[in-house]
Parts: C-alpha cells; structure tokens; sequence
C-alpha cells in the first residue's frame, strides 16, 4: 500500500486532498493544528502538531512516504492577508514551517514533495490593468509581489527548489489561484471572495443590500477545489517540477461573481460599494504551461462550482442561526 503524508491535512484543500488520496486506495497520515472543521479526518492518523516546531516535525516525518503534500501555511482572504497587520505573522510563520519540513524530509531522505505556492507571488506592477494581468509562470521575476504572504510564497518555492538541486530532492511546485469550494472557511475574517459574498447572499433577504471592497471592476479568476486536487496529483506524478499554474482561465469582475450567486440564489440584491483591502487590479491563470507539461488543464465553469458551494453555505448560514436563537432562548 502506498503512503501519503499531507501537512496541512485540517484545512481546507489538505482535507479535500486526503479523501482523494483515500479514494485512491493510500495509508495517509494527516497533520495540522486542528482537526477539519466541517467533517470528520478520513486520514488513517492525524497528529495534532505545530510545523514551526522542528521537532514535531521529526516526529510526524518519523519514515517514508511515497507522496508528501504540504499544504500548510498561514493564510486567509484579502482582510487578512491584505491590511498589512498580519505581515510579520504570516511570514514567520508560513516560512518557519517550510524550512522546517523541506530539512526534515532532507534527514529521513524523503525526496518526493509537493509544495503549495500561491498566484500572489506574481509582481503587482504585471497586474494593474484589470483586464490584461499577465500571470504567465516566467514573468514572476523582475519580483513584486504586492503582499507578504506573496514574498514568502516565492522565497518558498526558491527554498524548495534548492533543496531538489542540492540534495537531489523530487519538488513539485503548483502556485494556486483562488480555490474555493464546500467546507471551505465562509465566516470570521478568513475567507476568500465566493465564500464571503455566499454567506452574505445567503444571510440577505430579496432588496437587501450588501458591502463589497472597492468599486467590483477588479478581475479575479476561481478554481473549484476539485479541479485544484485533480492538478495537484497530476504534477505530483509528472515529471516536471514545476512552478506551474494551478487555476481558472475564466476571469470575472467581483461584481459578476457577486451577480452569479445571485443568480444561483434567486435573490435580487444591491451592492454598497465600500473602502477595503483588495489586492491587485486583475489577476488570472495562464494555462498554456500545464496544457503542455501535463496535457490537462482545468475546464470545469465558475457557474458550475458556484452552484455546488452556495447550498453548502447556506446550510452553514442556517446552521448557525439556529444555534444563535437556540442560544438566546437559553438566555
């Protein structure tokens, strides 16, 4: 039987990819410093540790996998990642945690690894013009990333990519553009754009109005986290290392992610238009590389996701409003 370790194994695409991986018949070890929060671990063991930590890192390395997966990082949305006042946090952190498992991996010669970058690496001045961002995998460099947790992400990759011609190790690198999907975070400050404008659509009665940061003309493009699993094992089973795209060519406006849902909802609501971080004018996959690396690319449309995460956010809308009453009348 094949073995997997996946890092990273309680959040959102980590607990995706073990059931995948389960599926597919693995032993998978799962670690995190939380269970999954919306379903229970299919992994066979889960340890509960912190990956800044170099000896728990040992411990959860503590033999040979044929597939590691590291997905952990410090992460959220644009009111996160985006204000500046996580900054240090997210950088200590999310690179603490990488130095930490690429050595560990090193020491129990564990070669074959997949790491999780991020399309916020990209330089901000290629992603000014909403309707033209240039996301192609070589224009990374003269390097700008608009944000600290792009800075990490691409120290990162350079931090694994070193170690595969160092020491002989078998990196992938897959850089992430917006996943999304059910049991993702919707609520608390974390989330990502579908989620949040789920959960206020879900929360809003028809006429309603709901905020959105900036004036909804800044492009974005969304990837449904199954297609995001499918990528991610294909690179991993490849042999090209990467960096590569992992995302959807099918770029939208805020504003027209927000009309889909509401479409999808059956609600006619209004948009207030508010001051908020935002990120980058434009941002989308370019695709050309993982067609030609790994003969796929992802083809499932924004609609087609949207209509399978909207039902799942707005049982957890419900969900919490009825332990919010029950609450109040135990009061």
């Amino acid at each position: 039987m094949k073995s997997a370790l996946v890092c990273g194994a309680g959040g959102f695409i980590g607990s995706h990819l073990v059931k995948r991986l389960k599926r597919e018949g693995f032993w998978v070890r799962g670690v995190d410093l939380k269970f999954p929060e919306f379903s229970e671990t299919q992994a066979d063991d889960f340890l509960l540790a912190d990956l800044r930590d170099p000896v728990s890192c040992r411990d959860v390395l503590d033999r040979r996998f044929d597939e590691i997966y590291q997905l952990a990082a410090d992460m959220g949305g644009a009111g996160f990642v985006f204000t500046g006042e996580n900054d240090a946090e997210i950088m200590h952190n999310s690179a603490t945690i990488n130095l930490n498992i690429v050595e560990a991996c090193r020491k129990r010669n564990n070669k074959r690894i997949f790491y999780s970058s991020s399309a916020c690496m990209y330089p901000e001045h290629n992603q000014f013009d909403p309707n033209t961002p240039v996301t192609r995998e070589d224009s990374a460099y003269p390097a700008n990333p608009d944000s600290e947790y792009g800075w990490e992400k691409l120290f990162s990759e350079r931090l694994y990519l070193a170690y595969m011609r160092n020491h002989g190790m078998d990196v992938r690198v897959a850089r992430y553009h917006n996943i999304f999907g059910p049991e993702g975070t919707w609520t608390g400050g974390r989330e990502k754009s579908p989620a949040a404008f789920c959960r206020k659509i879900a929360e809003a009665k028809p006429g309603d109005t709901i905020e959105m940061w900036g004036d909804g003309n800044q492009t974005r493009s969304f990837l449904y986290i199954d297609e995001c699993i499918e990528g991610t094992i294909r690179l991993m089973r490849s042999s090209f290392s990467g960096p590569v795209n992992i995302g959807s060519e099918e770029m939208v406006t805020i504003n027209r992610l927000a009309e889909m849902i509401m479409e999808i909802a059956g609600k006619k609501l209004n948009i207030r238009h508010i001051p908020g971080p935002l990120g980058v004018r434009g941002r989308n996959s370019h695709n050309a590389l993982i067609q030609e690396k790994l003969g796929w690319s992802p083809q499932e449309s924004l609609k087609e996701g949207l209509s399978k995460t909207y039902p799942w956010v707005e049982q957890q809308v419900r969900i919490a409003g009825a332990k919010k009453t029950k609450k109040s009348k135990d009061a």
